[in-house]
């Protein structure tokens, strides 16, 4: 648990440095009062002109999912006459323990210097560099899912602002928040056919989330066949799980999975297991499970908690409150045995950094000088009999990595590294849409260095947000080089398809044949399988056939 709050704590001062930069931008634009509105399906909204781009903060795509709407699929949100203001981000999904926050004056995202927490929270943002009669061309749409995992987590976050990627790709960037944890994953279908969709209802949300883009964009400027989804680690999880999902078939175009690896979504009966512990933690009969809907939602979090204080080190992302294979609304495991059929023609560009869990480690110094002895032990932990043969290969292939360097390897290979490169490799073997796989190992100079090329690396580069993002990139020179070519990337894989730019090697789609990789770094390059040996270890270790 210490490790994940030192990542917190780490990420929430990235955040703050990136709340003063935007807030800076908010203001002008405000003091200025160059208002802009958009027509919706449900009504106009008035959004601000901030320097060009025009921002729409808070647009409801989705009714309240509080009270009869707990647990079920997203309702459509009521329609309102005049303008509705979008100045503002609207409320975050319910995310903190309140036990917790009782005892240290608050979690979730009011820690991160969010907006607040609450049930109407199925809102969107857009910017974009045209509306209305101004929006004579159809812009690619760049359709964001936060990070997180499925449990916490904001489309609000400065560090994920729009306005330099609408500006440098002349593309809509839309973000969205949506249901998570307990209250959009919980499974309760065994108990009543209403709740038929409470195990994927926060997946249903992005799924309407795109129903909106498809009715509305164009309104914005942007093209509605032509939607990239993209995220980094939960988002990219969720990337992963709409290309599961029949419903989510057509609303987008392209796919771009950064730094998430989810090959396998919750199995249905362990789902209901989970859901029979919430209710017995609420006191809730089984038959009387409609009852949760009239309970405050601070009862139904502290249940959610207890239940995972209960099985402590269990992997949300395949023993509960995170999507169900239910047969419905996802019909396979996105990548297990073999990657979904659902929308096989859909580009994917997909991707790790090279050490992925340096930052799960802040409140552990001693991982970062470890000697051979705790190398070993750590790397026991998590590769149980297979340690030895492992940390042998790794040094092969680093001669002269300290034995901390060689853990944090070895970990964020066997927990990012590893399955991107399978879920690469199945993705490609449909024989359909191509795949692009990369491989970041630019190294941060923050914190003397220490973090190397850490989880959520490719956020400020791919949003083209390196000054904002300071703390974390160091908004020097080399940052600020590599974002221009990074965020092209992904605007012309947005645009077309394909991620190639006159400003990197040329990039081949990858099979398991060459395994073309591009490496990310100030100089980039193009390797075919860039970790052969550490690839075919950690393959065997894991069973990944």
């Amino acid at each position: 648990m210490n490790h994940v709050f030192g990542r917190r704590d780490f990420l929430k001062h990235a955040s703050a440095l990136a709340v003063s930069g935007g807030a800076l931008l908010e203001c002008a634009s405000t003091q200025s009062a160059i208002f802009v509105t958009a027509e919706t399906t449900l009504g106009k909204v008035r959004g601000v002109d901030n320097n060009g781009i025009k921002v729409f903060k808070g647009i409801p795509y989705g009714a309240s999912t509080a009270g009869s709407n707990r647990f079920m699929a997203p309702a459509d949100p009521s329609k309102w006459t005049g303008v509705r203001d979008a100045l503002e981000y609207g409320h975050s999904a319910p995310q903190r323990n309140p036990d917790a926050a009782a005892r240290t004056g608050g979690l979730g995202v009011a820690s991160e210097n969010l907006p607040p927490e609450g049930e109407d929270c199925l809102v969107l943002n857009v910017w974009t560099p045209a509306v209305g009669a101004n929006a004579n061309r159809k812009r690619p749409v760049m359709f964001w899912c936060h990070g997180g995992g499925f449990v916490t987590g904001s489309g609000s976050s400065p560090d994920t602002d729009g306005s330099n990627l609408a500006r440098r790709g002349d593309v809509v960037v839309v973000t969205i928040n949506h249901r998570l944890n307990v209250l959009g994953f919980a499974n309760l279908s065994e108990f009543s056919t209403d709740f038929a969709a409470s195990g994927d209802a926060g997946m249903l949300d992005i799924v309407k989330a795109l129903q909106w883009v498809r009715a509305n964009i164009a309104n914005f400027g942007g093209d509605p066949n032509t939607v990239m989804v993209f995220g980094q680690s939960g988002g990219g999880r969720k990337v992963e799980t709409l290309l599961a999902m029949p419903s989510a078939k057509g609303l987008f175009h392209r796919a771009a999975i950064e730094s998430g690896a989810t090959m396998q979504v919750v199995e249905r009966a362990t789902a209901i297991r989970v859901g029979e512990q919430l209710l017995a933690k609420l006191g809730i009969p089984k038959n009387q499970v409609r009852e949760i809907q009239k309970m405050p939602v601070e009862k139904i979090m502290a249940a959610y908690f207890a239940v995972l204080k209960d099985s402590p080190g269990v992997d949300q992302m395949t023993a509960g409150f995170s999507p169900t294979l239910d047969g419905k609304f996802i019909t396979q495991h996105p990548f297990h045995p073999t990657a979904s059929n659902v929308s096989p023609d859909v580009p994917v560009l997909i991707g790790s950094t090279r050490t992925e869990l340096t930052t799960s480690y802040l409140n552990d110094p001693a991982a970062f000088s470890l000697d051979d002895n705790g190398l070993r032990t750590r790397v026991q932990a998590i590769m149980g009999d297979q340690s030895g043969r492992i940390i042998d290969v790794y040094r092969r292939a680093n001669p002269g990595a300290p034995p901390s360097d060689l853990f944090f390897l070895i970990a964020s290979d066997h927990r990012y590294s590893a399955p991107t490169m399978k879920i690469a490799e199945r993705r490609a073997a449909l024989g359909k849409g191509p795949v692009y796989l990369y491989y970041f190992t630019w190294e941060t100079p923050v914190m003397g260095g220490k973090l190397k090329t850490p989880h959520t690396m490719e956020i400020p580069f791919v949003f083209d947000n390196v000054k904002i993002s300071a703390r974390l990139t160091g908004g020097g020179a080399d940052a600020m080089a590599l974002a221009d070519k990074v965020s092209d990337a992904w605007i012309a894989f947005a645009r077309t398809g394909n991620p190639n730019t006159p400003k990197l090697p040329r990039w081949p789609t990858y099979d398991a044949k060459d395994r073309a990789t591009m490496v990310i770094n100030n100089a980039s390059k193009i390797v075919n399988d860039p970790l052969r040996e550490q690839r075919i270890a950690m393959f065997q270790a894991m069973n990944l056939t």
